[in-house]
């Protein structure tokens, strides 16, 4: 009977809305309603505010390129401050230079005419439309402004990590609505695995054909192995799977896990993918410690993300 009791101890409670409630009004008012993926939503936003409160921890935030296309960027932006380090996928920075010097990217439809999209040179990705001149060719004339920049100049190393690199391109940006001058900005390093994987790293390849220059992958991947050494405690904050989700809980598992992790996903879990893959999962290999404080939440993070921001008043 105690047991019973303990077990359902904690009630649902309707939301009670209320006209021009504030938005952490609303969710303290959903701290109780027992409802799905709201509940850990809720989870969520606590596990970060204690992640973020812990001087004592690392904390890294890790997202995929395509959310970079959409508004979500500015929220991206403004969030690097709160994080010591960033794992993203090469097409955020093709994403963010692009917008960051004046490409339009425009709302469409996931139902488009394809075909007749190819015909006009205008790529979708997802509902939103992109002109090629306002992406390719705009990342093309950019990169090669800034790397020449880069290469003429006096302290000129060679030989860059991805991070160093990316790095002095933030440097050299005036956007302060990008997330790469944001974290040059702030000195929060940006770990791009995958930097070949799309336009700025087709751009990097045809520079180094013509130029003294190399791209140091191993390097990064030292500077996070020394990550997970360095700190005894370790959180993230994580938006879909693939190489940047991976990286966070693959280089934190040598120190015995993440203690803090949040996880917005689409994807099931019953196909194997990382991506579906629940934190517990995690556990499992030792990337997660069996009593650190993890959710996973079900959601479209173009949703969530602003909606959790907002409550730790991320701004």
């Amino acid at each position: 009977m105690v047991a019973n009791k303990q077990l359902l101890k904690r009630g649902v409670k309707d939301i009670k809305l209320k006209r021009g409630m504030r938005v952490s009004e609303l969710i303290s008012s959903m701290g109780s309603i027992g409802g799905f993926s709201a509940q850990h939503m809720i989870e969520g936003i606590d596990i970060t505010r204690g992640m973020l409160a812990d001087r004592d921890s690392f904390n890294f935030l890790s997202f995929p390129a395509d959310i970079v296309s959409t508004g979500l960027r500015g929220v991206l932006a403004s969030a690097v401050k709160y994080f010591d380090a960033i794992i993203t996928t090469g097409g955020t920075l093709d994403h963010d230079l692009a917008r960051a010097f004046g490409g339009k990217y425009s709302l469409g439809s996931f139902y488009a005419d394809d075909a007749r999209l190819h015909k006009m040179g205008v790529y979708r990705l997802g509902n939103v439309f992109i002109e090629n001149k306002e992406y390719g060719l705009k990342v093309e004339d950019e990169f090669t402004r800034i790397m020449t920049d880069i290469y003429n100049s006096s302290d000129y190393k060679k030989e860059y990590s991805a991070s160093e690199l990316i790095s002095e391109f933030g440097k050299r940006m005036v956007d302060n609505g990008s997330i790469i001058r944001q974290a040059y900005l702030n000195k929060v390093p940006i770990f791009n695995p995958g930097i070949l994987d799309g336009a700025f790293g087709t751009q990097l390849t045809i520079f180094s054909q013509n130029h003294d220059f190399k791209l140091n992958l191993i390097r990064d991947e030292l500077a996070l192995s020394n990550i997970s050494f360095d700190n005894k405690v370790t959180g993230a904050f994580m938006v879909g799977g693939g190489i940047s989700k991976h990286h966070v809980i693959w280089w934190n598992q040598f120190k015995g896990g993440l203690d803090y992790a949040v996880y917005i996903t689409t994807a099931s879990q019953f196909d194997g993918s990382l991506s579906g893959a629940r934190l517990s999962e995690a556990v499992s290999w030792g990337k997660i410690k069996e009593k650190a404080k993890y959710t996973t939440i079900d959601g479209d993070a173009t949703i969530v993300m602003p909606i959790m921001f907002s409550a730790l008043d991320m701004v």
